[in-house]
């Protein structure tokens, strides 16, 4: 099997998006139901410290309950839990109460599928091209996390950015001294940052989550990658809250989450950052 997947260039992108569409169902799992179970374990833990009894005992997680209808609580069958394709033979809409279903599930997915697939070509088959893949689906759910609740949970962050020193410890991105000083000046950057802007403004204009994230990928790119990253981050983070303000009305008092350009950026120089820095050292 190893033979095969060095020797043929395309059966490695195959397999990583095969799997990754079926890791993206679960994905959406993971983004539906991980933010609930950090609520329920944060108030469990404030009762338990107030000494009141727990509001809610039944078992939630990522596998229980089943998966079923939010709006009429029908049990989703396996038939019917098929990525991308059962939501097509759905019609995109519940086969109990008929009411529409998110086009949000097939949409990880696909996303799921397709960066998988991505990453397998760009790296070939390799230790660099899985860890890049299990990263890439841990961001995925960083994202949309961070869309619907502006958090960035440390429980998958945290072991990533690990799982990043670790890799460099061998110097699979970064050799060891880029990775620890990437770590620590990616949340130190951040977080002078942050209180600066709360200085200036009396407002916070980040989440301590953010700093986490940048920290991850100084952990696995080097600091040399920090600039970078912050850079195409802030431009399309401005880019998108400016189009909001001007083409949908947007209170710009409203907070828009960083942590997905954060994600992109990071994600995109871990692809191409060498070859960005090149491109941009022959232009200067």
């Amino acid at each position: 099997m190893l033979l095969l997947l060095q020797s043929h260039p395309y059966v490695f992108p195959l397999l990583a998006g095969l799997v990754g569409l079926l890791v993206g169902s679960f994905l959406n799992v993971v983004i539906v139901r991980l933010p609930t179970m950090l609520n329920r374990q944060w108030r469990r833990e404030c009762e338990q410290h107030l000494a009141a009894a727990a509001a809610d005992d039944r078992p939630f997680n990522l596998v229980t309950p089943r998966s079923h209808c939010p709006h009429c609580g029908h049990r989703i069958g396996a038939l019917e839990n098929v990525p991308v394709l059962s939501y097509l033979w759905l019609r995109g809409r519940c086969s109990a109460c008929g009411v529409r279903i998110s086009p949000r599930y097939p949409l990880v997915e696909l996303l799921s599928a397709g960066l998988s697939t991505l990453v397998a070509w760009h790296f070939g088959f390799g230790v660099a091209a899985i860890a890049v893949i299990l990263l890439t689906w841990a961001l995925i759910a960083l994202t949309f996390i961070d869309i619907d609740h502006q958090l960035l949970p440390d429980v998958i962050t945290l072991p990533f950015l690990w799982v990043g020193l670790l890799l460099n410890a061998f110097s699979v991105f970064a050799d060891p001294r880029s990775a620890v000083i990437g770590a620590a000046a990616g949340y130190l950057a951040l977080w002078l940052v942050f209180h600066l802007f709360k200085l200036v403004t009396g407002k916070e204009g980040m989440g301590y989550g953010d700093f986490k994230l940048l920290a991850l990928f100084g952990a696995w790119l080097g600091w040399q990658s920090l600039p970078l990253i912050i850079l195409l981050s802030s431009f399309v983070g401005a880019a998108v809250g400016l189009g909001f303000i001007l083409f949908r009305g947007r209170d710009r008092n409203l907070p828009i989450p960083f942590g997905p350009f954060l994600c992109a950026a990071g994600w995109i120089a871990l692809l191409w950052g060498d070859s960005m820095m090149r491109y941009y050292l022959r232009l200067a």
